[in-house]
């Protein structure tokens, strides 16, 4: 039975026990080394941009650092009380300024 397995493997695989298996090894080998190397780029790649960055933002998380150490991305401006007249004042003087404008054109 052991006999026939290893016919069965060495017709299925294309050797020959006549022949050298030496480049037919190398071969194999180089295509497996450049697979290889391909999965460590990818996976090297995934843990450069997913992994690691939603790694940090968990520990901050768990960590709970204080928001209020880091300086705001945003800040609020303060507005001023504006009364009616003087927005309507506002308005009328932007709309004189754009009519002598077009006037002067």
């Amino acid at each position: 039975m052991t006999l026939l397995l290893m016919l069965d493997f060495f017709e299925a695989n294309g050797i020959s026990p006549k022949e050298s298996l030496g480049p037919h090894i190398h071969t194999l080998e180089s295509l497996i080394k450049k697979r290889i190397n391909a999965v460590m780029a990818v996976i090297k790649d995934i843990e450069k941009n997913q992994t690691k960055p939603t790694a940090a933002m968990m520990h901050a998380l768990f960590e709970g650092e204080d928001p209020s150490e880091k300086k705001p991305i945003l800040t609020e401006r303060k507005q001023t009380a504006k009364t009616l007249e003087s927005e309507l004042e506002n308005w009328i003087s932007k709309k004189e300024a754009q009519k002598s404008q077009e006037s002067k054109k």
